[in-house]
Protein backbone atom coordinates (compact mmCIF):
# COMPACT_ATOMS: atom_id res chain seq x y z
CA UNK A 1 0.00 0.00 0.00
CA UNK A 2 1.13 3.30 -0.64
CA UNK A 3 2.38 5.01 2.65
CA UNK A 4 1.07 8.67 1.41
CA UNK A 5 -2.47 6.67 0.99
CA UNK A 6 -2.72 6.69 5.30
CA UNK A 7 -3.24 9.47 7.48
CA UNK A 8 0.00 10.65 9.08
CA UNK A 9 -1.81 13.85 10.55
CA UNK A 10 -0.68 13.05 13.99
CA UNK A 11 3.26 11.00 14.97
CA UNK A 12 3.63 10.86 18.58
CA UNK A 13 6.58 10.28 20.22
CA UNK A 14 6.13 7.36 23.38
CA UNK A 15 9.35 6.40 25.53
CA UNK A 16 9.78 2.94 24.95
CA UNK A 17 10.60 2.13 28.76
CA UNK A 18 7.59 3.76 29.83
CA UNK A 19 4.70 0.57 29.98
CA UNK A 20 2.32 2.15 31.20
CA UNK A 21 2.49 4.95 28.12
CA UNK A 22 2.72 1.96 25.29
CA UNK A 23 -0.18 0.47 26.79
CA UNK A 24 -2.05 3.58 27.16
CA UNK A 25 -1.21 4.99 23.53
CA UNK A 26 -3.12 1.86 22.02
CA UNK A 27 -6.31 4.50 22.89
CA UNK A 28 -5.25 7.44 21.75
CA UNK A 29 -6.42 8.94 18.30
CA UNK A 30 -3.38 9.19 17.13
CA UNK A 31 -2.50 8.26 13.23
CA UNK A 32 0.98 7.05 14.10
CA UNK A 33 3.58 6.24 16.67
CA UNK A 34 7.29 6.69 16.99
CA UNK A 35 8.67 4.50 19.82
CA UNK A 36 11.70 5.80 21.36
CA UNK A 37 14.60 3.88 21.93
CA UNK A 38 16.73 6.96 21.36
CA UNK A 39 16.18 10.43 22.90
CA UNK A 40 13.58 9.74 25.42
CA UNK A 41 15.21 6.90 26.87
CA UNK A 42 18.30 7.33 29.50
CA UNK A 43 21.64 5.30 29.00
CA UNK A 44 21.14 3.04 31.74
CA UNK A 45 17.76 2.15 30.63
CA UNK A 46 18.10 1.42 27.32
CA UNK A 47 18.56 -2.48 27.32
CA UNK A 48 15.55 -2.88 29.60
CA UNK A 49 13.34 -0.30 26.79
CA UNK A 50 14.19 -2.87 24.24
CA UNK A 51 12.48 -5.76 25.79
CA UNK A 52 9.74 -3.56 27.31
CA UNK A 53 8.72 -2.12 23.99
CA UNK A 54 9.28 -5.60 21.89
CA UNK A 55 6.59 -7.09 24.93
CA UNK A 56 4.20 -4.13 24.06
CA UNK A 57 4.47 -4.79 20.06
CA UNK A 58 4.12 -8.84 20.73
CA UNK A 59 0.92 -8.01 22.45
CA UNK A 60 -0.27 -5.66 19.63
CA UNK A 61 -3.81 -4.23 20.41
CA UNK A 62 -2.48 -1.06 18.14
CA UNK A 63 -5.14 -1.21 15.82
CA UNK A 64 -4.55 1.16 12.52
CA UNK A 65 -1.35 2.82 13.91
CA UNK A 66 1.21 3.03 12.00
CA UNK A 67 4.00 1.73 14.56
CA UNK A 68 7.64 3.49 13.79
CA UNK A 69 10.68 2.53 16.09
CA UNK A 70 13.30 5.04 16.59
CA UNK A 71 16.34 3.30 17.53
CA UNK A 72 19.95 4.93 18.32
CA UNK A 73 22.51 5.79 15.71
CA UNK A 74 24.35 2.99 14.23
CA UNK A 75 27.92 4.43 15.77
CA UNK A 76 26.25 4.43 19.28
CA UNK A 77 26.39 1.86 22.30
CA UNK A 78 22.95 0.58 21.43
CA UNK A 79 22.61 1.20 18.05
CA UNK A 80 23.14 -2.02 16.46
CA UNK A 81 21.54 -4.04 19.11
CA UNK A 82 18.60 -2.19 18.84
CA UNK A 83 18.09 -2.81 15.11
CA UNK A 84 19.18 -6.56 15.51
CA UNK A 85 16.56 -6.34 17.99
CA UNK A 86 13.49 -4.32 15.94
CA UNK A 87 13.95 -6.56 12.77
CA UNK A 88 12.04 -9.02 14.55
CA UNK A 89 9.63 -6.90 16.48
CA UNK A 90 5.66 -6.58 15.52
CA UNK A 91 6.21 -2.92 14.14
CA UNK A 92 5.84 -1.17 10.56
CA UNK A 93 8.97 0.44 10.48
CA UNK A 94 12.11 1.85 12.15
CA UNK A 95 13.50 5.33 12.09
CA UNK A 96 17.11 6.25 12.30
CA UNK A 97 18.68 9.19 13.68
CA UNK A 98 20.78 12.02 12.43
CA UNK A 99 20.79 10.53 8.63
CA UNK A 100 23.76 12.36 6.91
CA UNK A 101 24.00 10.25 3.89
CA UNK A 102 22.12 7.32 2.45
CA UNK A 103 24.76 5.19 3.57
CA UNK A 104 23.53 4.86 6.76
CA UNK A 105 20.25 3.48 5.80
CA UNK A 106 22.05 0.96 3.54
CA UNK A 107 24.11 -0.09 6.76
CA UNK A 108 20.61 -0.02 8.34
CA UNK A 109 18.69 -2.41 5.65
CA UNK A 110 21.81 -4.93 6.22
CA UNK A 111 20.46 -5.35 9.71
CA UNK A 112 16.67 -4.93 9.50
CA UNK A 113 16.38 -6.82 5.90
CA UNK A 114 12.79 -5.83 4.56
CA UNK A 115 11.50 -3.51 7.47
CA UNK A 116 10.62 -0.55 5.73
CA UNK A 117 13.36 2.45 6.90
CA UNK A 118 12.68 6.21 8.07
CA UNK A 119 14.71 9.01 8.60
CA UNK A 120 15.37 12.11 11.34
CA UNK A 121 16.17 14.70 9.08
CA UNK A 122 18.20 17.36 11.75
CA UNK A 123 21.36 17.72 10.82
CA UNK A 124 23.17 20.55 8.53
CA UNK A 125 25.12 17.56 6.38
CA UNK A 126 21.31 15.85 6.33
CA UNK A 127 19.99 18.73 4.35
CA UNK A 128 22.01 19.16 1.90
CA UNK A 129 22.16 15.92 1.01
CA UNK A 130 18.28 15.52 1.52
CA UNK A 131 17.27 14.39 -2.13
CA UNK A 132 19.90 11.66 -1.96
CA UNK A 133 18.52 10.56 1.14
CA UNK A 134 14.92 10.69 0.20
CA UNK A 135 16.46 8.46 -2.70
CA UNK A 136 17.14 5.57 -0.96
CA UNK A 137 14.94 3.13 -2.41
CA UNK A 138 14.11 1.59 0.80
CA UNK A 139 12.90 4.96 2.52
CA UNK A 140 9.60 5.19 3.11
CA UNK A 141 9.40 8.87 5.14
CA UNK A 142 11.30 11.25 7.12
CA UNK A 143 10.82 12.85 10.19
CA UNK A 144 12.11 16.45 10.96
CA UNK A 145 13.98 16.75 13.94
CA UNK A 146 14.00 20.52 14.63
CA UNK A 147 15.32 20.62 17.75
CA UNK A 148 18.59 19.43 16.66
CA UNK A 149 19.40 21.09 13.91
CA UNK A 150 18.82 24.16 15.58
CA UNK A 151 21.35 23.31 17.92
CA UNK A 152 23.52 22.36 15.16
CA UNK A 153 22.59 25.46 13.01
CA UNK A 154 23.37 27.92 16.12
CA UNK A 155 19.51 29.71 14.95
CA UNK A 156 17.19 31.46 17.20
CA UNK A 157 13.41 30.11 17.12
CA UNK A 158 10.53 32.41 16.17
CA UNK A 159 7.10 31.86 15.84
CA UNK A 160 7.52 32.25 11.83
CA UNK A 161 10.09 29.36 12.14
CA UNK A 162 12.42 31.62 9.92
CA UNK A 163 15.51 30.17 10.56
CA UNK A 164 14.20 26.15 9.75
CA UNK A 165 12.49 27.70 6.29
CA UNK A 166 15.31 26.37 4.79
CA UNK A 167 15.73 23.34 5.92
CA UNK A 168 11.84 22.15 5.99
CA UNK A 169 11.82 23.62 2.32
CA UNK A 170 14.82 21.10 1.19
CA UNK A 171 13.09 18.12 2.58
CA UNK A 172 9.74 18.34 1.10
CA UNK A 173 11.20 19.23 -2.15
CA UNK A 174 13.12 15.85 -1.64
CA UNK A 175 10.55 13.42 -0.37
CA UNK A 176 7.57 15.00 -2.95
CA UNK A 177 10.20 14.05 -5.37
CA UNK A 178 9.93 10.16 -4.52
CA UNK A 179 6.74 10.68 -2.75
CA UNK A 180 7.50 9.32 0.44
CA UNK A 181 5.88 10.52 3.97
CA UNK A 182 7.08 13.56 6.01
CA UNK A 183 6.39 14.29 9.12
CA UNK A 184 6.97 18.44 10.16
CA UNK A 185 8.64 18.91 13.15
CA UNK A 186 7.85 18.93 17.37
CA UNK A 187 6.36 21.90 18.66
CA UNK A 188 7.56 22.50 22.25
CA UNK A 189 5.17 24.36 24.08
CA UNK A 190 2.65 21.54 24.73
CA UNK A 191 0.52 23.03 26.49
CA UNK A 192 -0.22 25.87 24.28
CA UNK A 193 -2.63 25.03 21.67
CA UNK A 194 -2.86 28.12 19.83
CA UNK A 195 0.81 28.08 19.06
CA UNK A 196 0.55 24.37 17.82
CA UNK A 197 -2.23 25.13 15.88
CA UNK A 198 -0.20 28.10 14.16
CA UNK A 199 2.76 26.40 13.45
CA UNK A 200 0.41 23.09 12.33
CA UNK A 201 -1.40 25.12 9.94
CA UNK A 202 2.28 26.73 8.18
CA UNK A 203 3.48 22.74 8.09
CA UNK A 204 -0.12 21.73 6.50
CA UNK A 205 0.26 25.22 4.11
CA UNK A 206 3.64 24.18 3.31
CA UNK A 207 2.83 20.71 2.06
CA UNK A 208 3.88 18.29 4.96
CA UNK A 209 2.01 15.15 5.67
CA UNK A 210 1.53 15.83 9.60
CA UNK A 211 2.80 16.86 12.90
CA UNK A 212 5.37 14.93 15.38
CA UNK A 213 3.40 15.52 18.51
CA UNK A 214 5.69 15.06 22.15
CA UNK A 215 2.49 14.99 24.14
CA UNK A 216 -1.36 13.19 23.91
CA UNK A 217 -2.65 16.67 24.58
CA UNK A 218 -1.32 17.94 21.26
CA UNK A 219 -3.39 14.57 19.06
CA UNK A 220 -6.62 16.38 18.67
CA UNK A 221 -5.19 19.94 17.11
CA UNK A 222 -2.68 18.33 14.44
CA UNK A 223 -5.89 15.49 13.27
CA UNK A 224 -8.01 18.34 12.89
CA UNK A 225 -5.17 20.87 10.97
CA UNK A 226 -3.97 18.21 8.70
CA UNK A 227 -7.67 16.75 7.76
CA UNK A 228 -9.18 18.08 4.88
CA UNK A 229 -12.04 21.00 6.35
CA UNK A 230 -15.43 21.15 5.60
CA UNK A 231 -14.78 24.11 2.99
CA UNK A 232 -12.10 21.90 0.98
CA UNK A 233 -14.43 18.84 0.74
CA UNK A 234 -17.03 21.19 -0.67
CA UNK A 235 -15.11 22.68 -3.30
CA UNK A 236 -13.30 18.91 -4.08
CA UNK A 237 -16.97 17.73 -5.23
CA UNK A 238 -17.79 20.90 -6.99
CA UNK A 239 -14.13 20.74 -8.88
CA UNK A 240 -14.93 17.19 -10.11
CA UNK A 241 -18.58 17.76 -10.62
CA UNK A 242 -18.38 21.31 -12.67
CA UNK A 243 -15.31 18.96 -14.46
CA UNK A 244 -17.58 16.12 -15.44
CA UNK A 245 -20.00 17.98 -16.47
CA UNK A 246 -17.82 20.14 -18.50
CA UNK A 247 -16.45 17.37 -20.18
CA UNK A 248 -20.06 15.98 -21.04
CA UNK A 249 -20.58 18.44 -22.90
CA UNK A 250 -17.43 18.58 -25.01
CA UNK A 251 -15.07 21.00 -23.06
CA UNK A 252 -11.85 19.96 -21.69
CA UNK A 253 -11.93 22.64 -19.16
CA UNK A 254 -14.64 23.97 -16.62
CA UNK A 255 -15.08 27.05 -14.20
CA UNK A 256 -15.69 27.21 -10.47
CA UNK A 257 -15.87 30.50 -8.41
CA UNK A 258 -14.92 32.22 -11.14
CA UNK A 259 -11.51 29.70 -11.73
CA UNK A 260 -10.17 27.50 -14.25
CA UNK A 261 -10.70 23.87 -13.59
CA UNK A 262 -8.37 21.12 -15.38
CA UNK A 263 -7.31 17.77 -15.06
CA UNK A 264 -4.88 18.32 -12.08
CA UNK A 265 -7.38 20.04 -9.91
CA UNK A 266 -9.49 17.20 -9.91
CA UNK A 267 -6.93 14.84 -9.07
CA UNK A 268 -6.15 17.01 -6.21
CA UNK A 269 -9.77 16.98 -5.39
CA UNK A 270 -10.19 12.81 -5.61
CA UNK A 271 -7.05 13.05 -3.32
CA UNK A 272 -8.87 15.21 -0.89
CA UNK A 273 -11.62 13.09 -0.72
CA UNK A 274 -9.39 10.00 -0.27
CA UNK A 275 -7.77 11.18 2.04
CA UNK A 276 -11.16 11.99 4.13
CA UNK A 277 -12.45 8.63 3.62
CA UNK A 278 -9.32 7.11 4.89
CA UNK A 279 -9.78 9.36 8.09
CA UNK A 280 -13.63 8.62 8.52
CA UNK A 281 -12.64 4.63 8.19
CA UNK A 282 -9.89 5.08 10.86
CA UNK A 283 -12.55 6.77 13.18
CA UNK A 284 -14.79 4.23 12.69
CA UNK A 285 -12.55 1.67 14.07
Amino acid sequence: MDMRARPHRSVLYIPASKARALDKARKLPVDAIIFDLEDAVSPDEKVRARETLAAALADGGYGHRIKIVRINALDSLWGRDDATAVAAMACDAVLLPKVDNPEQLDALAAITGELDLWAMMETPRGMLNAAAIAGHPRLRGMVMGTNDLARELGSRSDAQRTAMMRALGLCLLAARAESIVIIDGVYNAFKDDEGLRAESSQGRDMGFDGKSLIHPAQIDVANAIFAPSEEELALARRHIAAFNAAQADGHGVAVVDGRIVENLHVATAQEVLAKAQAIDRIAAE
